[in-house]
């Protein structure tokens, strides 16, 4: 064989990646994925917190205008965008919301008690128990 032929073998044998460079690749990509999705998946409940105080607050500003209208707040958070039925004059309801009451970021509905002049307005949080430490109100 001629050493220019041979040249061209050897060339072609070492233009691919072995074995272990694509299993080295692979172990890294894995690692780095790992890593990005326990950092989003905190992120993630960090937004859904966020989310959900935020619209307590937009709640709480709509029971507070409702107050002011009709000089007490609403038995049901429904009341704040649907007429209650067996109200008996028309004059004792007043729609603040223009859309119904949406649950919180983990789909729970939030938890709304009514006690003469004030009121309690909170989400069950994550795990969806009452009287955890990851209740938001």
């Amino acid at each position: 064989m001629s050493r220019k032929y041979q040249r061209k073998l050897s060339s072609k044998r070492r233009s691919g990646f072995t074995l272990l460079e694509v299993m080295l690749v692979l172990v890294i990509i894995a690692a780095i994925a790992g890593i990005a999705v326990v950092n989003l998946g905190g992120f993630q409940e960090r937004a859904m917190i966020s989310k959900t105080k935020t619209e307590i607050k937009v709640l709480q500003n709509a029971l507070e205008s409702y107050k002011l209208e009709l000089l007490s707040y609403p038995q049901q958070l429904e009341a704040l965008y649907e007429k209650p039925s067996g109200l008996a004059n028309d004059s004792d309801w007043f729609q603040v919301l223009k859309e119904p009451v949406k649950p919180d970021a983990w789909g729970n509905p939030y938890e709304y008690t009514v006690n003469g002049s004030s009121y309690e307005l909170k989400s069950l949080g994550p795990d969806g128990q009452a009287g955890t430490d990851d209740d938001i109100s």
